[in-house]
């Protein structure tokens, strides 16, 4: 048996990645940071099939004694600040995390296995200010955000242990990837929780900015299939994960509000733009300023030709099925919470 290692396991991609090695047989580690407050976030159900360990990025001893607990043969780091917009608050601890962690791990990983094989979670962020569409491994980066920016950091310093410590490094740079699991803090589950709490007449409308930006949305099962198949691989090597088509924020709540029930229609321009229901004619969807980024990306649109190619990988979950899933599964949140509440009264 295998034995895998993953930083920023309890969240979306870590969760999904540790249920796909649990069912190839591995013996997953996971590394997570000690709260005041135990949080299993979203793996609580796998909690008694796993081992976690408590580590932080930013300590290279933790990380240290984490691969000589889990003698690692693949590593998977996905831990990071992972919100854009707080990395404009926090651009110092961003980088702490996003791009002196990285290294941290890769030295872990060299001193303790240097013959495991490690998988570093990179991104279409990178991209930013795009030079050329679609993006592939070859287009030039240029980041719009100091998440971006650490990420990039994190990309390179990957890419030379790779070449400097002949360390089986790969790095996967994937586009846009949700799920049911995704963290209410991003803006696809901040619709499709709106959505939902519309519909249910829990609450009137949802504020958004830039509804004009345009995305390259997958889901995040899919994704971390091809991250494990990248470390399956003879070579290390990097590759765009990405599903070759590009949807505006605009279409995303259009389809999210139609699997609702829901269909709107756009009333305004820019700012002034409103989402109406067309049932009832009242408003559902606001602009608000505060939601703008200080730098925009505006187009993010990846080719996956490299990974289909090389890997065998195709996304199965088709764009609408991926709104779908997180739809009907934050309707049956927010019904759970209504019940509750009634109970509760």
């Amino acid at each position: 048996m295998k034995n895998a290692l993953i930083t920023g396991i309890t969240g979306q991609d870590g969760s999904y990645l540790a249920e796909l090695l649990l069912e190839k047989g591995y013996n997953v580690y996971g590394i997570w940071r000690r709260k005041a407050n135990v949080d299993y976030g979203n793996i609580a159900h796998l909690k008694d099939k796993i081992t976690l360990i408590y580590a932080d990025m930013t300590d290279l001893a933790s990380l240290v004694s984490a691969m000589r607990i889990s003698q690692a043969d693949e590593v998977y780091n996905l831990a990071a600040q992972s919100f854009v917009s707080t990395s404009w608050d926090t651009p110092v601890g961003t980088a702490d995390i996003n791009a002196v962690g990285v290294t941290n791990i890769l030295e872990a990983v060299r001193t303790v296995k240097p013959e495991a094989r490690f998988y570093q979670a990179s991104t279409s962020e990178m991209f930013g200010l795009v030079q050329e569409t679609p993006q592939t491994e070859n287009t030039p980066f240029y980041p719009r955000s100091p998440y971006g920016v650490a990420k990039l950091y994190g990309h390179w310093i990957t890419k030379n242990y790779r070449e400097s410590y002949d360390m089986f490094a790969c790095s996967g740079i994937l586009f846009n990837h949700e799920s049911e699991r995704r963290g209410i803090e991003f803006v696809t589950r901040k619709i499709t929780d709106a959505v939902a709490r519309i519909k249910l007449g829990v609450q009137d409308y949802v504020e958004l900015g830039n509804m004009d930006s345009k995305r390259d949305w997958g889901h995040s099962k899919d994704y971390v299939r091809a991250m494990w198949l990248m470390l399956q691989q003879e070579n290390p090597d990097d590759y765009v994960i990405a599903t070759n088509e590009t949807r505006t924020v605009r279409e995303f709540v259009e389809t999210a509000f139609a699997h609702a029930g829901i269909r709107i229609e756009w009333q305004g321009k820019g700012i002034n733009e409103t989402g109406i229901n067309k049932e009832n004619g009242k408003t559902v969807v606001r602009i608000n300023k505060k939601f703008f980024r200080p730098a925009e990306v505006d187009v993010l649109l990846g080719n996956p030709e490299k990974a289909e190619k090389v890997l065998g990988w195709k996304r199965e979950i088709s764009f609408s099925e991926l709104v779908e899933r997180m739809v009907k599964n934050d309707l049956a949140l927010v019904e759970k919470e209504i019940r509750t509440n009634s109970l509760i009264d």
